[in-house]
């Protein structure tokens, strides 16, 4: 492609909206383009690299034996209200009605059209196992869309959705996502990790994440170096203190002026904050978005309290709980804001961390202004109406599988495998025939793949301050041949010849004839990243030009010849 025919429009100062690199790079760069708030368009460039995402991706999904079909991004609310999710999925659920009032949303997955296809195509065990995918976009609603294309309203993604017979043939379709997932963000350039993950809104029992590294990623991971363990910050278990021993104390109530915060109690009785017990103030909302009750989570003072652990605790989405008005919550549950302990509360749900049960004789909030209570002790002072693991585990904790140290990394999201099993098809009613003529329930996984996240991704982990620096398999052009003065004959009939046997050789390849000044056109092939330059200048009378690696710093001079068969070469061994 010659850049004088491409439509191309560089930018050279950074736009005021962006924060990140990619988002500041794929604008700058002419390949992405907002319409609105959220909402992005590809260009040439951008779309190139979408593609070759996609292309790989297709490769992957169909060696493991996947089929690729497309369906509509429009869906029915009776299939959403089938699966229960219609409700449960939340604000960020796009929802609509066509003329006739019916409703319908824009899918952000298709866990429902897929099951449907299944429960009125597949009857019998033979037609199983079963692997459908598509490549399509999908709509979010965001609250508040940011970082570009990390997270947007409207984006491309890979959703596949297995089904087999048993759950031994689900482990097997997983393991092989699972595979087909390292390959692809391997051969995408990544260096990511799997980790174990929440379900979230798509339900199921087990799920792993993959995470391309990067300190502007939104998700929070935990791993440990001396065993395998790694899970999002979300998912990750804790260790409980060890069960105390010593003598439950006689219960008191102290006076405890302006203490409303851990930090203020522990140092104004002179306490350790692991001695300590605090509250965090929920209130819960129905399908309909009505207040549904109150909840009074407990965790030990040191500790953070992890809101995903608590919406599994209480088995509700995630959109369904917010912090409560704490005048509101304590005229009707006795609760004081600052001062609320376990102790007395009522009309609400109570849910205590795991490890509280076994701690002796710890301070808490009186539920009275100004007054902590000492020697609280559950069993005899409290109980709660849940008991489960609420901590949030933090760089440092003893790793869950081994107690060595955990560290934490963040990482963008790119990649989710869940195991369904029958969450779905049981919901749907989708069944086969067994050997024996018997229905059964079909056990399904879904695996996903942000498509234009990939994108960002790459680019957040593949940039300097001058640009992008593709990796070949994804670049939107393998080289770029730049002509330093267009007016020059000598240079234009090698920089012509060099383009036309590059073509010929199957390395797809810019041509910058633009009647630009040189300095434009390096930093233009700086900011593009792609990953293979040939400089043609004054050397070209003597057959010489310059070849340079866009991820290295030095460049050199080689003849005409070793030029195209170097690049040649190196595009063959890295696409």
């Amino acid at each position: 492609m010659r850049l004088s025919k491409m439509h191309l429009k560089t930018l050279r100062e950074v736009p005021n909206e962006a924060e990140i690199a990619s988002h500041i790079l794929l604008l700058r760069t002419g390949m992405i383009r907002k319409l609105v708030s959220g909402v992005y368009g590809f260009m040439p460039l951008g779309y190139r690299s979408i593609r070759k995402i996609e292309e790989i991706i297709r490769q992957e999904m169909d060696a493991k034996g996947a089929q690729e079909i497309h369906m509509s991004a429009v869906q029915p609310a009776e299939l959403w209200m089938e699966s229960g999710r219609w409700f449960k999925y939340g604000p960020e659920l796009w929802r609509l009605k066509d003329r006739n009032g019916r409703d319908f949303c824009l899918g952000p997955t298709h866990e429902e059209i897929f099951t449907d296809i299944v429960r009125s195509e597949v009857n019998s065990y033979r037609q199983l196992p079963l692997n459908l995918y598509q490549i399509q976009t999908k709509y979010r609603d965001e609250a508040r869309p940011r970082f570009g294309l990390m997270r947007s309203r409207e984006f491309i993604m890979k959703d596949a959705y297995s089904f087999d017979k048993t759950f031994e043939e689900l482990d097997k379709s997983y393991e092989d996502m699972y595979d087909a997932y390292e390959r692809v963000f391997t051969r995408c350039g990544l260096t990511f990790r799997p980790v174990e993950a929440d379900t979230g809104a798509i339900g199921g029992s087990n799920s792993h994440e993959f995470t391309a590294l990067s300190e502007v990623g939104e998700s929070e991971i935990a791993y440990c170096e001396t065993c395998s363990m790694a899970a999002t910050t979300e998912k990750a278990l804790c260790i409980d203190a060890p069960a105390s021993n010593e003598a439950e104390l006689p219960l008191e109530t102290v006076h405890t002026p302006g203490t409303k915060t851990i930090e203020d109690v522990a140092n104004f009785l002179e306490l350790d904050k692991t001695q300590t017990m605090k509250a965090l103030l929920f209130v819960t909302y129905d399908d309909e978005q009505n207040e549904n009750g109150y909840v009074a989570a407990f965790v030990r003072g040191d500790r953070e309290l992890n809101m995903i652990k608590l919406v599994n605790a209480l088995n509700i989405p995630e959109h369904a709980i917010a912090f409560a008005d704490e005048a509101k919550m304590g005229a009707e549950t006795g609760c004081v804001g600052g001062f609320t302990g376990p102790v007395g509360i009522h009309d609400c749900t109570i849910v205590v961390d795991s490890e509280l049960p076994g701690l002796k004789n710890l301070c808490a909030g009186a539920c009275k202004e100004d007054h902590h209570m000492l020697h609280v002790n559950y069993g005899r002072d409290y109980k709660a109406d849940i008991i489960a693991d609420l901590k949030l585990l933090k760089e440092g904790d003893p790793c869950p599988v081994c107690g060595a140290p955990v560290k934490h990394a963040r990482g963008i999201e790119v990649g989710q495998v869940f195991k369904l099993g029958t969450k779905y098809s049981e919901a749907m009613g989708a069944y086969y025939k067994d050997e024996n003529m018997e229905d059964q329930l079909v056990v399904m996984g879904c695996y996903g793949i942000g498509v234009t996240r990939t994108l960002a991704a790459v680019v957040e982990q593949h940039h300097d301050e001058n640009g992008i620096i593709w990796p070949m398999s994804v670049a939107p052009y393998h080289a770029i041949v730049t002509i330093v003065n267009t007016g020059d004959e000598v240079q234009e009939k090698t920089a012509e010849e060099i383009y036309q046997r590059l073509l010929g050789a199957g390395v797809e390849v810019l041509l910058d004839d633009r009647k630009e000044r040189p300095g434009v056109k390096f930093k233009d092939a700086d900011l593009l990243g792609i990953p293979i330059r040939i400089i043609v200048g004054r050397g070209a009378a003597d057959g010489i030009v310059e070849y340079k690696l866009r991820r290295d710093a030095d460049k050199e001079e080689r003849s005409m010849e070793d030029a195209i068969n170097k690049t040649i070469q190196t595009v063959m061994q890295e696409k």
